[in-house]
């Protein structure tokens, strides 16, 4: 029991036995009673999110601007992550990562290009080229930070909440054939991932539902799977429709926004805008249906606090079936990956 319980337990039993004036007392020691602490400081990121000696950066070039047919009249700003020992010979896997901008900062929650300089040198993922793309915005609005994802000020809502292929079509057919051209990317759609964070996450799932020949691993930090523009339905229609070939990494908080609205506490309950409940509920429709799937429930609020913290075993868990050799003798793999030889690319 809390401190803040056992107060008002006692409150009920005092208004009980000596009346509502010495009830009145303990009633202001429960008014200040300390608040609960913020439960996203119980996520720190760990070494495998931070840059660490001896292991080869690779480099981020960008940014790009990508104009774009699905969305007239708007762009969309891209940078592109080669790993140390990309090798243009060899294809290279492939992962997406919407609202760019905050995956790919260097003091941000999650620090992608840190997670993937380690993880791929120590042979945990395969070698694979990122791509953290900005949702769409028009010439004259400005690009979303690490402080304003651009909610109200470019067109995240439409891209990254409606149900329907358009942005799917932003991805494979304005993005993909610019990448494919400057990068040797795997053809095999299991080599290739793309999620993101609240709407970037949904958006992520959306693009591979729609294009599962294409895309086949979805990374999901507080996924807004809720009513924003019918998210909420995601989890019947996975119950209705045809398994596809997805393999998706869930994580939310329990004290995600949890369907009252972010500045109306009194507000009626609305279970179609229950950011947590919506995440179990799809979880269940994508384990009844035989999905491959994994999720993490942790404590934390909307944010990408305990996303970061726990993005590396994200990344490995959706990456395990990358090809290994058992050969004891086999001293390459056993070994890490050291940068591609000068004179190879990249």
């Amino acid at each position: 029991m809390t401190m803040r319980s056992l107060v008002m337990a006692t409150l009920t039993t005092v208004c009980l036995v000596f009346g509502p004036a010495k009830a009145g007392h303990y009633a202001a020691l429960a008014q200040d009673a300390p608040p609960a602490p913020n439960p996203d400081t119980f996520y720190k990121l760990g070494p495998d999110s931070l840059e660490q000696d001896g292991v080869p950066r690779g480099v981020i070039r960008g940014p790009f601007t990508l104009p774009s047919t699905a969305y007239p009249g708007t762009q969309h700003t891209y940078w592109v992550y080669v790993p140390a020992q990309y090798d243009p010979s060899k294809p290279a896997s492939l992962m997406i990562l919407n609202d760019g901008q905050a995956f790919k900062s260097m003091d941000g929650d999650v620090r992608a290009p840190n997670v993937l300089d380690n993880l791929i040198y120590r042979r945990e993922i395969p070698v694979m080229v990122a791509v953290f793309i900005n949702p769409g915005r028009r010439p004259d609005q400005p690009e979303p930070t690490p402080q304003d994802w651009g909610d109200r000020t470019t067109n995240r809502p439409a891209e990254y909440n409606s149900l329907d292929d358009k942005y799917a079509r932003v991805i494979v057919d304005e993005l993909m054939p610019v990448i494919n051209k400057e990068y040797n990317i795997s053809k095999d759609p299991d080599q290739r991932g793309i999620g993101g964070a609240s709407s970037g996450a949904i958006a992520g799932f959306t693009v591979a539902w729609e294009r599962p020949n294409e895309f086949r691993k979805v990374l999901s930090i507080v996924g807004s799977f809720t009513n924003l523009r019918g998210g909420h339905a995601y989890s019947d229609i996975v119950r209705k429709s045809d398994k596809k070939p997805i393999r998706i990494y869930l994580q939310d908080g329990r004290n995600d926004n949890r369907g009252k609205g972010r500045d109306d506490a009194g507000a009626a309950y609305d279970e179609t805008r229950d950011w947590f409940a919506q995440n179990v509920k799809l979880m269940h429709a994508l384990t009844d249906k035989g999905y491959d799937v994994n999720y993490t429930w942790g404590i934390g609020r909307h944010g990408q606090k305990q996303g970061g913290a726990i993005f590396p075993d994200m990344m490995r868990w959706l990456w395990r079936d990358q090809p290994v050799s058992t050969d004891p003798n086999d001293v390459v793999e056993r070994g890490f990956r050291q940068p591609a030889k000068k004179g190879s690319g990249g």
